[in-house]
């Protein structure tokens, strides 16, 4: 199997099919995946299913003509774990780039094309942009824990406008929000007051001043913040204090001048109230900083203050902590996890305010989100409603939790890598022979379903870095790109005999009991058994797993699955990348599997019937105590094996009782014998993976064929995740406990 630009593992090449297979089938596969080239430039070029899966479809012409001719082509976005940047790899079909991620966790999503690294552009189908990044296009993935980021009802939320001001004789500008059914300022008496959702109140609004981080602008709180959205939904639902917010860019008002600058003309344009009590300030990053150090040093100014992601790590110096708890009613502290740059600093933090005697709020951990924008919407939800009204719930958000110490990875070279903490999350480090890289990411099978994701790496000196998760408990295997060249982590020990390049690592969990370790001396053996195949005309090996406690003179022989790997693959991969005997020892320790010898031969063959039926079926029988007898025999492969246990299927039905096929298809129906695989076949089952499994159009059409066939066959679902390791391990897990019991 290689791995293809989108992440899949996919057949090398038609060369190690059988010439049966070549003209039928991949004939048949290019017609079926070929997406057809955009026709018009406003074809959008993203399709975003209601169930959270993103098909992109890039014409490789627009490509050419913005980025020249190039090797690869990726989409960068928030795509990684804790939303992190993350370059997913598009595969070239045709005229056209083409891949599908997913599904993703309901939220915002921006991203961008890029070429070779360096030559990006902006999806010019995609008109949802980012006003302080032209190359940036966003969308939607719409669920319930994204609602209150769509749009409101049209005609229900409030307005958002631009205020210009001065600051020092220099123009500057602010963007305001103003709630549902707010009264403009104006000459001449003033009604009752605002009549917000919630009706009459204050002559007067409260004001919150929002702030963006060092560099960004105050467009980035509606492109990216859905600040708008967010005080729609809450305003409507009444679960705020009808309000008047203004956003600021992140090199605005820093100082108190600045600020004062801006809160004057605020008042000077706007209907909102002036003293303390009715003022609130938040930011992110550095605006996160800078809201909480005004809160703290002139403490009569807000008596709201927010801090999300800040940095204010250098403590909170001599404050007055009587007049800051008399006066400010609530400071509260926000972080991601330990991707976060804020999340040691935030600790610090919490010990300086402990010390100081200054009360605070924190909301606690959140463990999935690092330091971006779905992190701070979510900041945003949490802060508004506390803001101007008593509230009972002074405690962390549901699910955060607290902070545990500062995160430090080990020291640059002092360690193997990766390194990997109790809670998932995952440090890589290169060896100082990339201090010269341009570019270094870690591509790993870390996306959602088991996809491959490319992570940038930093440079840390004279090597790279990169902190990664939290990830799953599950089985990850990875590799490094280095300037778009495949390179081995040499500091990992791990090894994949067909992909020399690959490493990979475990993270223990329930979730992934099956694919870890038994107790020593508890589980079954693994051994090598050495054939003569007359197909290939030269010895071959196979791997054999026999159960804990095989008896070789045991007088009822033990029936026997024949396991088959992937083009590209050999006879090594079921037990270094598929887990089988972590799965098969689990399995039989829990009393859920028929005791049973499983052979994994090699299928890199010309006549897979005849090097299966003639050589590695015999040579099994002639060192294993294994029934011939087709009812205590079973056959099962995936992608290419799963194509080549089909064919032995037509060829031979009823010689093998048990059938099974992961992400594999049958072809036509011509000359199958349907009565005799009916009739000699107790279970036929087969599995493929999501919409980015690239064999699933083949797969749906097969149960077509075989539909249409009459022949009987059990069907296991969707399998979430692509054509790879992390849909066939679950795949073996699903079959083995189901085998020689009919």
């Amino acid at each position: 199997m290689t791995l293809w630009n989108d992440g899949s593992v996919r057949p090398t090449g038609v060369r190690r099919l059988s010439a049966a297979i070549t003209a039928g089938v991949m004939a048949m596969a290019a017609v079926s995946l070929a997406p057809p080239l955009p026709a018009a430039a406003d074809t959008p070029w993203l399709n975003v299913s209601e169930d959270g899966y993103a098909s992109f479809n890039v014409p490789d012409a627009y490509v050419q003509a913005n980025a020249g001719q190039v090797s690869q082509v990726v989409i960068e976005g928030n795509f990684g774990p804790s939303f992190a940047w993350a370059e997913y790899g598009l595969t070239r079909r045709g005229d056209v780039w083409s891949g599908a991620l997913g599904p993703l966790k309901p939220g915002l999503y921006y991203y961008q094309v890029t070429g070779d690294d360096t030559k990006s552009f902006k999806d010019p189908t995609n008109a949802a942009g980012v006003g302080s990044k032209l190359l940036w296009s966003t969308f939607l993935v719409q669920g319930n824990s994204a609602r209150l980021l769509a749009d409101a009802p049209q005609g229900q939320g409030g307005k958002v406008e631009t205020l210009t001001y001065e600051v020092k004789k220099k123009e500057r500008s602010a963007l305001v929000w103003t709630p549902p059914g707010y009264q403009a300022k104006g000459p001449g008496p003033k009604g009752p007051g605002p009549q917000g959702p919630k009706g009459p109140g204050p002559k007067g609004y409260p004001v919150l001043y929002l702030q963006s981080g060092d560099g960004g602008s105050a467009g980035d709180w509606l492109d990216l913040g859905r600040a708008k959205q967010i005080l729609d939904n809450l305003s409507i639902q009444g679960s705020v204090e009808p309000m008047v917010v203004v956003i600021s860019d992140g090199d605005g008002p820093g100082g108190d001048e600045d600020l004062k600058d801006l809160r004057r003309a605020v008042g000077d344009r706007y209907d909102v109230l002036r003293d303390r009590a009715h003022q609130a300030i938040a930011g992110v990053g550095d605006g996160g900083t800078q809201a909480l150090r005004a809160a703290l040093t002139s403490p009569g100014q807000f008596a709201y203050a927010g801090s999300f992601s800040g940095l204010l790590a250098d403590g909170v110096g001599r404050v007055d902590a009587k007049a800051i708890n008399r006066e400010v009613k609530l400071a509260r502290l926000y972080t991601g996890n330990v991707t976060d740059p804020a999340y040691n600093a935030t600790n610090r933090l919490t010990k300086a305010l402990d010390r100081a005697g200054v009360r605070y709020e924190f909301d606690g951990v959140n463990p999935d989100v690092g330091a971006n924008w779905n992190a701070w919407q979510e900041n945003l939800i949490d802060f508004l409603p506390r803001l101007f009204r008593t509230v009972s719930d002074h405690g962390p958000s549901a699910g955060h939790g607290p902070l545990k110490g500062e995160f430090h990875p080990p020291a640059a070279g002092t360690t193997p890598t990766p390194f990997v903490t109790e809670d998932g999350f995952v440090t890589f480090e290169t060896t100082t022979d990339f201090k010269d890289a341009k570019h270094v990411t870690l591509w790993a099978n870390d996306a959602p379903g088991g996809s491959w994701l490319r992570i940038p790496m930093s440079r840390e000196g004279d090597r790279w870095r990169t902190t990664v998760g939290p990830l799953d408990p599950w089985f990850y295997y990875y590799q490094l790109i280095v300037d778009r060249v495949s390179v081995k982590d040499v500091s990992n020990p791990t090894k994949v005999t067909s992909e020399p390049n690959w490493s990979w690592f475990f993270i223990p969990g329930e979730r992934s009991r099956l694919l870890s370790d038994v107790p020593a001396g508890q589980g079954g053996k693994v051994e090598s058994l050495t054939y003569r195949s007359n197909v290939a005309n030269q010895d071959r090996t196979a791997l054999v797993w026999t159960p804990p406690g095989y008896d070789p003179n045991r007088a009822e022989p033990y029936p026997v699955l024949y396991l088959q790997h992937g083009s590209g693959q050999s006879y090594t991969d079921w037990v270094e990348m598929g887990r089988a005997k972590q799965i098969l020892d689990h399995q039989f320790l829990d009393g859920d599997l028929v005791p049973m010898v499983v052979v994994m031969g090699n299928g890199n063959t010309s006549d897979f019937n005849k090097e299966l039926l003639e050589n590695i079926v015999p040579a099994a029988r002639s060192h294993y105590n294994i029934s011939s007898d087709p009812s205590q025999q079973a056959l099962a492969g995936l992608s290419m094996g799963g194509v080549q246990t089909l064919g032995v299927l037509k060829a031979h039905p009823g010689e093998f009782a048990y059938v099974a096929a992961f992400s594999a298809w049958f072809g036509d129906g011509a000359g199958v014998d349907v009565a005799a695989i009916n009739n000699g076949t107790k279970l036929l089952r087969l599995y493929v993976g999501d919409q980015t499994d690239f064999v699933q159009p083949l797969f749906m059409g097969s149960l077509t064929t075989l539909n249409n066939l009459g022949i009987h066959y059990e069907f296991d679902g969707i399998t979430p995740g692509p054509h790879g390791w992390d849909v066939w391990q679950k795949n073996l897990i699903d079959l083995a406990p189901r085998l020689f019991k009919r």
